[in-house]
């Protein structure tokens, strides 16, 4: 094991010992307490079978055969969950023909930060993860199930469905994916119309053409953002079947891969004899692997937040100096944009996650013996699903990348370390990802022009006031001023500045979209300007320094008079009403700050 690997893991064992330790009593006291639907009365479970085939009626009225609880998030809004409307429908046929029941215990809302972005909505987006979580908890308390399936793929649907999967750890929990849109319209392509229409050198139409071009079919976005990060954990956490996490939709490989995972998870529950309660699957080993993918595959900044809080669900606590001390580690073997030209079915056909596990394996730098809902544990996951007929086999993992300018070994890596680092410094704590960053622009130092208002930004870039080096900063964007909205709409007029020239930053107590990364952000800074962080004291002109070498979020203020500074003020209100906005403010007043995971419900 890599000596880094090791230290890291140990010190998030011994950080959680106590947590971890009533976290675990508490899922096996579950265990010996809920027998489910055995513990039902009559009406109860008459209930429970009400609206169930015959069939089905006859199964769940005895003990002997298992039901699976069904958590999905299907809607038509997600192109990514689209396929999951008729996904019910077949595990419930699957679940008859094992001799089992399958039942859709609840559904989980699911938003599109692509249809949100840079509106209103936008500020529910985050927020949203804890209400998942809340919606998986509540579906799974009819307590009729013996295990579960989750039906989810994108941003925060995937956290918020672990962490309340979580709360019921003692119940054998798998997740099934959809897969990936066929590739559209080249991410770069799109990435170039978007920037000649912030510069009006493109019109509505031909942009909206490029988008529709770009997002074009049932499946995940294409690009490497937060919704694809999500898969990649889901695998290389075990929660998948082995290389399931990018095969498109609607295809024979789908179909018998999904099969597949309904067979598996009936293999492991309690009665079963194979029993794998994701409470005790998951644990400090599965995290600490989830945090290299991370790093190893430059993935989404949003993980910062939503791994954190995953953990937390577990009692394990991960903090930012650990994904730090494992990014200096890590190598990034991957190039998926915005870290590179390729979109996900590129890195899929390139060999995929079961080469980045087998690589990064090898180096010592996965926990191989981490538990798994399929095989032995994860060192079993370095392989390929492949159909022989109608059969589907596992085949093992292909020597070498099939394309080594989107996927490399750990003897010839892209980078010699990870996506993600920690800056610190007077204005606080802040994330940066530096995968997609170019070396020279690795450290900026500039005047810093101030901002409250996205629209504040786009209006001064229209009137040429950012023509210069300059540090854009926007404050009162945190999850207690606003729910810390993501902030990729600024994200083409900032490229239009540095590809004029300009030594550009941007430093936020926001977010940035798990597809940003090309222009140096400072992200996430804490403690946010709304809770009296350092960001409310900067001013306009002072010089900021954002610094991905040294870990460095500098102001050149002498110290004293910086703190004697009084805190800018904003008026918030226009942020808490409207589009719902109103009935979380419930959330706003009780969030944790964002190296906490910006967590709600289980907020220290």
């Amino acid at each position: 094991m890599h000596p880094v690997l090791d230290e890291i893991t140990r010190r998030i064992i011994e950080r959680s010992r106590e947590t971890r330790g009533v976290y675990l009593e508490r899922i096996r006291r579950a265990r010996a307490e809920s027998t489910h639907r055995r513990a039902l009365s009559c009406g109860n479970l008459a209930h429970g079978f009400a609206a169930c085939a015959d069939t089905d009626k006859a199964r769940l009225r005895g003990v002997q055969t298992a039901n699976l609880g069904i958590v999905t998030a299907y809607n038509d809004m997600l192109s990514a969950h689209q396929p999951y409307e008729r996904y019910p429908e077949l595990i419930r046929s699957l679940a008859r023909e094992l001799g089992h029941t399958a039942q859709v215990a609840g559904g989980v809302p699911a938003m599109c930060d692509g249809v949100t972005q840079g509106r209103a909505g936008m500020e529910l987006s985050l927020f949203s993860r804890d209400v998942i979580a809340l919606s998986t908890a509540i579906a799974l308390s009819h307590d009729m199930f013996d295990a579960v399936v989750c039906l989810g793929i994108c941003d925060k649907i995937v956290p918020g469905m672990l962490i309340g999967a979580l709360a019921y750890g003692h119940l054998p929990t798998l997740f099934i994916p959809a897969g990936p849109m066929p590739s559209g319209l080249p991410n770069s392509e799109k990435s170039r119309v978007r920037q000649l229409y912030a510069e009006g050198k493109a019109g509505r139409e031909e942009l909206l053409e490029a988008e529709a071009a770009s997002y074009h079919s049932p499946g995940t976005c294409t690009f490497y953002g937060t919704a694809n990060s999500n898969q990649m954990f889901m695998e290389i956490m075990g929660l998948h079947l082995p290389g399931s996490s990018f095969v498109n939709p609607n295809t024979p490989l789908r179909e018998a891969l999904t099969r597949a995972a309904i067979e598996r998870v009936f293999e492991i529950t309690s009665s079963a004899g194979d029993y794998r309660p994701i409470g005790e699957i998951i644990d400090e080993r599965s995290f600490v692997n989830a945090v290299v993918g991370l790093h190893a595959t430059g993935g989404s900044t949003n993980h910062l937040l939503h791994l954190v809080a995953m953990a937390a669900a577990g009692g394990i606590q991960i903090t930012w100096d650990d994904f730090d001390a494992l990014s200096h580690a890590v190598p990034l073997l991957a190039r998926i944009y915005p870290n590179g030209s390729a979109n996900v079915n590129q890195f899929h056909q390139a060999g995929g996650m079961g080469f980045i596990i087998r690589e990064l394996g090898s180096a010592g730098l996965l926990h191989l013996d981490a538990g798994t809902v399929w095989g032995g544990s994860l060192a079993d996951y370095a392989q390929v699903p492949v159909l022989d007929g109608a059969t589907l086999r596992f085949a093992p993992q292909p020597a070498v990348s099939a394309d080594e300018s989107v996927l490399r070994p750990v003897a010839a890596p892209f980078r010699a370390d990870g996506g993600l680092r920690l800056l610190q410094g007077p204005l606080g704590r802040a994330c940066i990802k530096v995968s997609s960053v170019q070396d020279d622009r690795m450290v900026v130092t500039a005047p810093a022009r101030i901002f409250h208002e996205q629209d504040e930004v786009k209006a001064a870039f229209e009137r040429g006031e950012l023509e210069r080096d300059v540090i854009v900063v926007l404050r009162f964007q945190g999850p207690a001023a606003n729910g810390m909205p993501e902030l990729h709409k600024l994200t083409p007029l900032l490229t239009v500045l540095q590809k004029r020239g300009f030594r550009v930053a941007f430093v936020t107590d926001g977010r940035m979209s798990g597809a940003s990364g090309q222009v140096p952000a400072a992200i996430h800074v804490t403690p946010e300007a709304a809770k009296g962080g350092a960001l409310a004291r900067l001013r306009d002109g002072d010089v900021v320094t954002v610094d991905a070498i040294n870990g460095r979020l500098d102001v050149a203020v002498d110290p004293a008079e910086f703190a004697a500074r009084e805190p800018a003020q904003t008026d918030l209100e226009h942020y808490h009403f409207g589009f719902g906005r109103e009935l979380f403010a419930s959330f706003r007043a009780a969030v944790g700050p964002a190296d906490g995971g910006a967590n709600v419900l289980l907020n220290a």
